[in-house]
């Protein structure tokens, strides 16, 4: 017995079943290069490798799956954004806002996240391995399963933050500040 296949329903699996398939708001696109703000806009699945976007306001954006490798977010605005499974490898995020963020399984592998607000943010199952964290404020933040391994989170703020079953080989953690923290293995600091 021989199956047909149909063209037509190929293409529309494909483009069904592929990740980056999410479709962003190509208006919100051009607002942002126009203003350097989107506050609240889909962006989801958007191709930003190497982009300039310091100093750009996208709270509360939808930018899960977005392409940011090296893109320069440096005092960017990102509180509440989603940005799960975005991928953000050695973008520079010194000084951005990130409070409330949904990093959810988010590629962030050698990024620069100097002195970066991730309070109350959700890196669940995140990849910041050899990410420099200096100075972050990770208070409350959730990094359960998430690759921390070989980052430098010197001074960093993790209070309250829950770190079970994180990765945290050859992580350094000098001055950082661990009180009622969750650790990998489920102890919880005093």
């Amino acid at each position: 017995m021989r199956f047909k296949v149909f063209p037509p329903l190929i293409l529309f699996a494909s483009i069904w079943l592929h990740p980056s398939a999410q479709a962003f708001n190509p208006a919100h696109l051009e607002q942002l290069r126009q203003t350097g703000s989107c506050v609240e806009c889909d962006l989801s699945g958007v191709q930003l490798a190497d982009a300039l976007l310091s100093n750009t306001n996208l709270k509360g954006a939808n930018l899960a799956g977005a392409n940011l490798i090296r893109a320069d977010l440096r005092r960017a605005n990102l509180e509440y954004a989603n940005l799960s499974g975005a991928s953000l490898v050695s973008a520079n995020l010194t000084d951005a806002k990130l409070t409330g963020a949904n990093l959810i399984v988010a590629a962030l592998i050698g990024a620069n996240l100097t002195r970066a607000n991730l309070a109350g943010a959700g890196l669940s199952l995140a990849k910041l391995a050899n990410t420099n964290l200096v100075g972050a404020n990770l208070s409350l933040a959730e990094l359960r399963a998430a690759d921390l391994s070989n980052a430098n989170l010197t001074a960093a703020d993790l209070s309250g933050a829950d770190l079970r079953e994180a990765d945290l080989d050859n992580t350094i953690l000098n001055n950082a500040k661990l009180s009622y923290a969750i650790m990998p293995d489920g102890t919880l600091l005093p």
